[in-house]
């Protein structure tokens, strides 16, 4: 295993939390493996574990991007991840004022109704 696999490792479970990559862990299968891998070097190992910023902005950046983008099915796993990165709800509105502006309404609104549902399950849970 590399150095930058490790960090990622380390980095992907920091952030996501030891149950969420246990669970895709159990799922996973030798024809994802280099997908897998390229994800835990490139985003986790890498981008992720980056000390140029902090987790809350990377977490509100990539909730921006996901949303600017219609990327809609990995809000809820980030969304649920600012629990470990200190993103606050407030942060999240933030950032989804900037995706309405620049990327949208229709892509904003629709991630802040993601956004809301996952906090109120957070909530509830």
């Amino acid at each position: 295993m590399t150095d930058r696999r490790q960090t990622g490792e380390a980095t992907r479970r920091a952030v996501l939390g030891d149950a969420h990559v246990d669970r895709t862990e159990a799922a996973a299968s030798a024809l994802d493996a280099p997908f897998r891998d390229l994800i835990t070097e490139g985003a986790w190992g890498t981008v992720w574990a980056s000390d140029a910023i902090s987790l809350r902005e990377r977490s509100m950046l990539t909730l921006a991007l996901l949303a600017a983008l219609g990327n809609f099915d990995e809000i809820p796993m980030h969304v649920r991840a600012t629990v470990r990165t200190g993103a606050s709800a407030s942060d999240l509105a933030e950032a989804m004022q900037h995706v309405a502006i620049y990327a949208g309404v229709p892509r904003a609104n629709h991630a802040l109704k993601l956004i809301r549902k996952t906090l109120a399950e957070m909530e509830a849970e």
